[in-house]
């Protein structure tokens, strides 16, 4: 047995060690199903919540009864510069006493640990009340980590470590110099860069770190601070190997404790990971799924006595669920923003823990605690400490406004400032550092605020004397850098760290070793992967193949087939049912061929996903594509029969826009369309390459081999007034492969005669397809190895073309802010922002509420979210609104704000002592978590929209723009006002986005309050900082703001005047004035019962403490009762009765009709502004409009060729009707094109807009149906022009005569079809939440109206029950007037092949056939048409069985004379479609006030 390395058990598995840990047991009695996070969940998340007070990291030097803060200092800044020689003796005392009494605490443990060697997996499954059993009532971490540590021991092993240094580290990118918006004109001005850049001169070097310098060894925590653009990011994925869009130096030096760059990132690319801030799972799994893929992927070859290696996995699973406090969520899905499932910290913490299955020994985190509050980030932190102390993993993280607790359990430090290091050292000496350079640390700044504020102009302090000296630029801070003392420590650091551990030396032998008795025995020992190529393939199949089969899918099929085959029901062996048979086998085909053309869709969603699992060397990306086919194969085989038994079929068309040419040509050139012998020369190779082409031969061979079918029809009919005793010879069947003299026909001689079909090509052509499979597979396994993601960009900002300011055509910069100023470093001065902020709408109402309570049904019981909750707003306030996970915090706001549309609220909530209005929702400014803006839009035009439609109709239009102007200047957004919002990394920053998302509610001019929903949430300190700066300026304006945010640091807090805090439940636990240095508040908590808020303490992390909120405390004291019980809440009461009574006396009523009206701008307006705002998107998307515009243009154009210049014989009219019935087929990809547009219009109406009252939901969707008008028409004469022409229909008008009116006609009902396309989208999408899920339904009732239209099956040949689909199909009125307006009025000659051949009986074939064509006008009898092609031959008659198109429609019941008549009849579609999509829209989405309010008795 050998668990060499493994690190499974040393890296991550202790963490139960934390502070908070639900296993921290203390004794074996507490037996809760609850599991308190180590990276989340305070007690209280789940609803079986363990009693049990678990002890905190600080406690563990102290008693589990004493405050953390008694005993251990928070190591605040609060030093001064001569206070420098004690501070840094004292705080590397107390972090060594901390270490010393963590490993105290491991060793101590209370439960019995099994000796060395003893099988923990055996013990933790046959004993379920082992402390060793993850899924049993009394499992201890810290007991089953000691467990395995000693079995690790007992086999004489260690665990893999790695340390890193570098030297000279340089990193670039490259960018373009175009940072201007593309639109659909001068986005040609693209293709002179693209030729600059295939020439290597368009590309502009961007340095994105620059002369990096640095060691941190095994069983080392490294935090990287620093701003959003200097550098963090690039410098973690650089020590990770993730090379992807960024480039090394060559001189650049990298010892990974003796192993080169190389080799670390390939070889062992696993062992040293990133992980990104982003979570990337797939959704539709359980959390459980996804993390016992993980464990198994990583699992070691050798294994303990008896366990196998999905035991193996599954233990590590529930024991890290266990550790991480997600052991409820194991059946859950992880879900993502549109799929529901785990709760957000949840989610973040299963990617960490997915993390630390991967095992790595060097682990790099990206702002991981993004999500996180303070106290929870504070104890991932713990959790990496100890992993790091106890195992020699080592870790690099990177944190936004770190807690200085958190700060405390690093050993380094590096600080980065626009790509330049200006830091990198111990943690405990780099305040000092900054202060002996000449800057100041205020008090209560916590030291990782103090670091980071080095990196911004306006908040660093310089100490009184070092004015001059102190650098001001990155270049002087790293110049300062290299010069000091610390460097050169460093260096010689570095120097020694080389030659202890040489490259390629004895570290990397014995790390290469450890590596390779973990993997795989087939595995090869340079693969960075632990299983095999087909262990990885199966382990993925396991992890994809376990859901149950799509039964929405399959039950959709069978439904499809049910009709399909109705309408084909009972063929009778005939020779009229060739056509039938025939189709019937080409809908079999398109059916079984792409039923997995919308997973292009699934495919581009896993990429990402399949990326970072490659990362973490989890599988190679052609084994998931191996294993997605493997796992495919058991729904595609339960679909292909119950496809097949019934035979049905989809859409021609269901593959994305790529593929709309190519699934085109699939379709064509199966040789059903157009058989073989009519296929043009130039595009015959095409049928050769079509693997439809030969599964269709061999499905119709299949059919018609060695069958004999009745004639139907023949000629002349002997039912004929003098033909019915006509001999055998003297007559002939009028199918195709007829033999003159029988009277049935032979289906070999039907297919070799129409497709040239031989039964000889049966089995060859199904090796052909395996082979093409193949082909298919391998291309899709090297595509999958080879094809990278998308390349990382720096944060660039996006103007309009001749809207960028000249400061920033001027500034080149070097970092990853890619050349472009961060905002809030060139914003205007203080001074003049606050003249702005006195220009500002002045606010005079107060908002009040009274007992506000909010019940919800959950699975049909009642669950009280808020619990008579008071309070008010007052203007020139700025009140905070804080409290626990789960407490209530974004309901109230949304409550206050009545932006809520489901449960039951009760209570009073008062504008002035008068209730809300209707008016009330676009009166108040509500700035949401998210920074929800149309992507294309600049700054100015945001804010412009919501001036000129959330201001009173009277404000006139220059005073509304005017007032934009000061608040864009009040926001310190003039570098930036007129650059479009883009998305992050090609547009504004996280900072800019928050900015304008409270900009737009200030232009709104809002008369009551300002309500903001976490604004610093996610955020570096500095852009907190800045953030609350800007609200606080509001404040002094007179704005009244009620604001919701997390934990805040000291500095932070301390800028809010009063608090709203709530517990858990809704209940209130504190409201009042915070006062100065929070006295107010932790007064009241002191004099109730908490112990003494230390000086130096953050007072809302106190205040979390003494509540029992904090991860790891409790409290006696019922809180919310004692709020309820104490002085303050009587002085909160007679407040709100004064508030009240003041109102009523002073009777404050608006006179204004207006101001009371839902909307303040008209109705008219409303469609204008939003109508051009949406014409402006589509304008600004020239990749939607060309790909329209090349869909449509290169569609027609195919079609037009391979049916160029039909003629009009029998098979040429089939042709001409075929290139109607195909350019149908662009329906699906115009459908997939236009959804997504809709859904992202909708996404921001409905959650910013909406609620906002900026305009109606009727604007909204006559906005999006009115703005496809102008686009359709233009595409329609695109169309028109290349199709309508190659096809040669222009032929048939001007024979006829009728070219102007013809040709207009279908230019016409082209533009009616795109018309119909579009309504019909805006239709389905309406009432569904995602594109695919239209998509879907668009294209199969899409499927549905193709079958119908008399095409494929004619009206005449359907069963009577299907009639009605024909008539109220639209493509029936469609294609009739389309084909019509086509054929009409024109002779036909049929090509030789199609004459039918039979002998007269005497005389001339004209004599023979005289009566049977002309009729018998004495007896009233008509003739039945056609023509001879020699009315004087004597041997053999050829008869041609139509002369004129006319008689062709007719056999399709298409009327020339009812072609206007159809037109209108589409038109009447198109408005059903547009009636439809606003009733479908009101009544799926729109609001119904469902609300339940009722006034509670008390």
């Amino acid at each position: 047995m050998s668990f060499t390395g493994t690190g499974s058990f040393g890296n991550y598995d202790l963490t139960a060690q934390m502070t908070g840990s639900p296993l921290a047991r203390q004794t074996t009695n507490d037996r809760d199903d609850e599991v308190a996070t180590v990276g989340g969940s305070s007690p209280g998340r789940n609803e079986n919540v363990s009693r049990t007070r678990a002890t905190s990291v600080t406690e563990v030097a102290a008693s589990d009864t004493t405050p953390a803060y008694k005993d251990v200092a928070p190591g605040n800044a609060t030093d001064t510069a001569g206070e420098e020689d004690d501070s840094d003796a004292i705080e590397q005392e107390r972090r060594n006493s901390l270490v010393q009494a963590l490993a105290r605490k491991y060793t101590s443990q209370s439960h019995a640990v099994p000796e060395s060697g003893v099988n923990v997996f055996a013990i933790a499954s046959e004993d379920e009340a082992s402390p060793l059993n993850p899924n049993g009532p009394n499992f201890s971490a810290r007991a089953w980590a000691k467990a395995v540590v000693n079995m690790v021991a007992g086999e004489g092993h260690q665990f893999r470590t790695s340390g890193v240094a570098f030297q000279n580290l340089n990193v670039h990118g490259f960018g373009t110099a175009t940072d201007y918006q593309k639109d659909v004109v001068n986005v040609w001005l693209e293709a002179v860069g693209l030729v600059r850049k295939l020439t290597g001169h368009g590309k502009r070097r961007i340095d994105i770190l620059r002369d990096f310098d640095g060691l941190v060894r095994k069983g080392e925590m490294l935090v990287v601070l620093g701003p959003p653009g200097s550098g963090c990011s690039t410098f973690l994925k650089t020590i990770a190997g993730d090379y992807n869009g960024i480039f090394i130096d060559d001189k650049s030096y990298f010892n990974y404790q003796g192993m080169t760059a190389k080799e670390m990132h390939t070889r062992h690319r696993g062992e040293a990971i990133y992980t990104a801030e982003v979570d990337t799972h797939f959704p539709q799994l359980s959390v459980g799924d996804t993390l016992t893929f993980a464990a198994h992927a990583r699992a070691p070859r050798q294994l303990p006595d008896g366990v196998t290696k999905t035991a193996f996995a599954n233990h590590l699973r529930d024991v890290v669920m266990a550790m991480f406090g997600i052991s409820h969520t194991i059946d859950t899905r992880v879900g993502n923003e549109y799929i529901r499932g785990v709760s957000g910290g949840e989610r973040k913490r299963v990617t960490i823990a997915e993390a630390a299955l991967s095992n790595a020994p060097l682990q790099c985190w990206d702002n991981s605690t993004r999500g996180l509050d303070s106290a929870n980030a504070i104890e991932f932190c713990k959790t990496l400490r100890l992993e790091t102390e106890l195992f020699g993993s080592t870790a690099c993280v990177s944190i936004y406004q770190a807690p200085q607790s958190a700060y405390d359990l690093f050993d380094k430090t590096i600080v980065l400032y626009e790509g330049r290091q200006i830091f990198f050292g111990k943690a405990t000496d780099a305040k000092q550092y900054f202060i002996n350079l000449g800057f100041e640390c205020p008090a209560r700044q916590t030291t990782p605020d103090f670091l980071t504020s080095m990196t911004s102009p306006h908040e660093r302090i310089v100490r009184p004397g070092f004015e001059g000296r102190a650098p001001r630029t990155p270049d002087e801070f790293a110049a300062a850098w290299k010069n000091s003392t610390e460097y050169k420590a460093l260096q010689a650091e570095i120097e020694e760290y080389k030659q202890s551990h040489p490259l390629n030396g004895p570290d990397a032998e014995a790390f290469r070793a450890s590596r390779k008795a973990q993997q795989a025995k087939s595995q090869r020992a340079k693969s960075p992967f632990t299983l095999s190529y087909m262990q990885q393939a199966a382990s993925w199949r396991r992890l994809i193949g376990d859901p149950s089969l799509s039964l929405g899918a399959l039950i959709g099929n069978f439904i499809m087939a049910l009709i399909i085959s109705s309408v084909f029901y009972d063929l009778q062996p005939t020779t009229d049912s060739f056509y039938q048979r025939g189709a019937l086998l080409f809908f079999a085909c398109l059916m079984n061929a792409f039923s997995s053309a919308l997973e292009i869709l699934t495919l581009y969603a896993q990429r990402p996903i399949v990326e970072k699992h490659d990362r973490y060397a989890l599988y190679h990306p052609s084994a998931e594509a191996v294993a997605s086919m493997l796992c495919d194969m058991p729904y595609k085989i339960m679909n292909c029969i119950i496809f097949n038994l019934t035979f049905s079929s989809r859409t021609l068309s269901q593959a994305m826009v790529p593929a709309a040419i190519i699934i085109l040509g699939l379709v064509i050139f199966t040789g059903f369309v157009i058989p073989i012998d009519y296929m043009l020369p130039w595009c015959r190779w095409m049928n050769y390459i079509d693997p439809l082409a030969y599964a269709f031969e061999s499905l119709m061979v299949n059919e018609f081999h060695n069958r004999n079918f009745s004639c139907s029809r023949f000629i002349p009919s002997p039912e004929f007034p003098g033909y019915a005793d006509v001999g055998a010879f003297n007559r002939a069947c009028s199918a195709i492969g007829a033999v003159p003299g029988f009277s049935t026909v032979n289906g070999d001689d039907y297919i070799n005669s129409g497709f040239r079909y031989y039964n000889e090509h049966r089995w060859r052509n199904l090796g052909i397809i395996i082979a093409f499979m193949v082909g298919f597979l391998v291309f899709y396994m090297v595509a999958a190895e080879s094809v990278s993601a998308k390349k990382s960009k720096g944060e660039v900002l996006v103007f309009r073309r001749g809207h960028k300011p000249a400061s920033f055509k001027e500034n080149k910069g070097d970092a990853e802010s890619g050349g472009v100023p961060v905002a809030g470093k060139t914003g205007s001065d203080g001074n003049s922002s606050d003249k702005e902020a006195g220009m500002l709408q002045k606010q005079t109402s107060v908002f009040h509420w009274n007992n506000v309570c909010y019940e919800v049904k959950v699975k049909g019981e009642t669950r009280q979210i808020l619990d008579h909750v008071d309070g008010w707003v007052k203007p020139g306030t700025l009140t905070a609104l804080m409290g626990v996970s789960g407490a209530g915090k974004t309901t109230l706001l949304d409550c206050l704000a009545d932006r809520t549309s489901m449960g039951v609220i009760t209570g009073e909530m008062l504008v002035d002592g008068c209730p809300r209005d209707t008016s009330f929702q676009r009166k108040t400014g509500y700035v949401q978590q998210q920074d929800l803006h149309l992507q294309t839009t600049t700054v100015r035009e945001a804010l412009n929209f919501s001036a000129l439609l959330r201001q009173p109709a009277h404000i006139p239009r220059a005073e509304k723009l005017a007032y934009v102007d000061e608040v864009i200047k009040l926001l310190e957004m003039e570098e930036y006002a007129d650059a479009v919002i883009g998305v992050p990394g090609e547009g504004l920053n996280v900072e800019q986005r928050k900015r304008l998302t409270i900009g737009v509610e200030l232009a709104a001019k809002p008369p009551l309050l300002l309500f903001v929903d976490e604004p610093t949430s996610g955020l570096d300190s500095q852009t907190s900082w800045a953030i609350l700066d800007l609200l606080e300026k509001l404040t002094k304006s007179g704005q009244a703001i009620l604001c919701t945010i997390h934990q805040p640091s000291a500095m932070l807090f301390q800028r809010f005047d009063r608090l709203l805090f709530l517990a858990k439940g809704g209940k209130t636990v504190y409201f009042g004035d915070i006062g100065k240095n929070s006295k107010t508040m932790t007064s009241y908590f002191e004099r109730n019962g908490g112990f003494p808020c230390p000086p130096d303490a953050n007072p809302a992390e106190w205040m979390l403490e003494v509540i029992g909120a904090a991860p790891g405390s409790i409290s006696e004291i019922d809180w919310p009762k004692t709020w309820r019980e104490s002085p303050e809440y009587a002085a909160v009461q007679d407040e709100l009765q004064s508030l009240k009574a003041n109102a009523k006396e002073s009777g404050h009523v608006s006179d204004d009709p207006g101001s009371y009206r839902e909307f303040a701008a008209p109705f008219w307006q409303q469609l204008l502004q939003v109508t051009h705002r949406v014409f402006q998107q589509y304008w600004r998307t020239p990749s939607y409009i060309y790909s329209k515009m090349a869909l449509c243009v290169l569609v027609a154009l195919f079609i037009g060729f391979v049916f160029y210049k039909a003629p009009n014989t029998i098979q040429g009219l089939q042709n001409q009707m075929f290139a109607i019935f195909n350019i149908l087929t662009v329906f699906g990809q115009l459908v997939q094109q236009t959804m997504p547009h809709f859904v992202i219009q909708r996404s921001l109406y409905e959650v910013r807009e909406r609620p906002s009252k900026v305009y109606s939901w009727k604007v909204f969707m006559l906005s999006q149906i009115i703005v496809e008008l102008p686009w359709n028409t233009l595409m329609a004469a695109l169309m028109f022009v290349c199709w309508y022409y190659p096809v040669g229909l222009q032929a048939n008008a001007a024979a006829a005569d009728q070219t102007a009116e013809r040709g207009a006609l279908m230019f016409l009902l082209l533009v009616v079809f795109l018309l119909f396309t579009s309504t019909f989208t805006d239709f389905i999408i309406a009432g569904f939440e995602t594109a695919e899920a239209g998509g879907n339904i668009a294209n199969l009732l899409f499927t549905l109206c193709l079958i119908f239209c008399g095409v494929l099956a004619s009206p005449d040949t359907m069963p009577r029950f299907w009639i009605f689909m024909y008539h109220i199909s639209p493509f029936t009125y469609l294609v009739s007037a389309m084909l019509s307006t086509a054929v009409a009025n024109t002779n036909v000659e049929c090509a030789l092949n199609e004459f039918t051949k039979f002998q007269p009986l005497n005389g001339t074939c004209g004599e023979y056939m005289a009566s049977y064509i002309d009729g018998i006008p004495d007896l009233g009898i008509p003739g039945a048409g056609g023509y001879l092609r020699d009315e004087f031959a004597i041997e053999e008659c050829q008869y041609c069985a139509i002369n004129e198109t006319n008689v062709f429609l007719a056999s399709v019941r298409s009327d020339y004379a009812d072609r206007w008549r159809n037109f209108g009849i589409l038109w009447a579609f198109i408005i059903f479609n547009i009636f439809a999509a606003l009733f479908l829209y009101w009544l799926a989405r729109v609001p119904k006030n469902k609300l339940g309010k009722k006034k509670k008795q008390d």
